[in-house]
C-alpha cells in the first residue's frame, strides 16, 4: 500500500485479503451471512468511491471492521426502531454496540486466520487431524473417523505442532492472550 490513492490492483487485493474475514464479522452483528455481504460490499464501495488509501494493512483492517461494525449498527438501528419496546431487544442491541463485543469478534476472527493459515501450511493429513482436534475430538474418536491407527494419529499431531509452531511464534503472545481472555 502506497501514500497516493487506492489503485485497482491494491484494492483487488485488498478486498480478497479482507472480504471473507469481514463477512464473518458482520455475521456476528447480523446472524444473516447475505445481510452481512451487503454490508461488507456497501463499504467497500464506500472505501473506492471516496477514494480512501491505507498507508499499511493494519490501518485498512483498522477502518474496515470499525466502518463494517457501524455500518452493521446502522442496519439493526433501522430494524430494531420498529420493535423497541422490548426490553431484551435494548439490552442485545447495547452488549452489540460495545466495545467489549467489538473487539471480541475482532479478535476472535483474527485469530481463527492466523490458526487457519498456518494449518494450510500443513500436508493434507497432519491438517485432517489438527482440524478435528480442534473440535475436540479425542484421538481415538480421530482414529476411527480417519481409518487411521492412534499411534499414527498421534505422530501426525507431533508434525503439525511442529511445523506450526514457528508459523505462530510471531504470534505467540497475542494467542497466549486470547487463550487467558477466551471469557471476554
Amino acid at each position: 500500500m502506497n501514500d497516493s490513492n487506492l489503485d485497482i490492483n491494491e484494492f483487488k487485493l485488498l478486498y480478497k485479503a479482507l472480504y471473507p474475514s469481514l463477512c464473518l464479522f458482520a455475521k456476528s452483528y447480523l446472524s444473516d451471512l447475505q445481510a452481512s455481504k451487503d454490508v461488507v460490499q456497501e463499504v467497500f464501495v464506500k472505501v473506492w468511491e471516496k477514494e480512501i488509501h491505507f498507508t499499511e494493512m493494519n490501518a485498512a483492517k483498522s477502518y474496515l471492521y470499525t466502518a463494517v461494525k457501524n455500518k452493521c449498527l446502522d442496519v439493526l438501528k433501522s430494524k430494531y426502531v420498529r420493535v423497541m419496546d422490548s426490553q431484551s431487544t435494548i439490552e442485545e442491541f447495547e452488549w452489540l454496540e460495545s466495545d467489549r463485543f467489538f473487539y471480541k469478534e475482532i479478535i476472535h476472527i483474527e485469530t481463527s486466520n492466523l490458526i487457519e493459515k498456518a494449518m494450510n501450511s500443513l500436508p493434507y493429513r497432519c491438517a485432517q487431524i489438527i482440524k478435528l482436534s480442534l473440535k475436540n475430538y479425542s484421538n481415538q474418536e480421530i482414529a476411527d473417523s480417519l481409518s487411521l491407527s492412534i499411534n499414527t494419529v498421534k505422530a501426525q499431531k507431533k508434525i503439525a505442532y511442529k511445523k506450526m509452531r514457528p508459523l505462530l511464534k510471531e504470534h505467540y503472545h497475542f494467542l497466549l492472550l486470547v487463550i487467558a481472555n477466551s471469557t471476554f
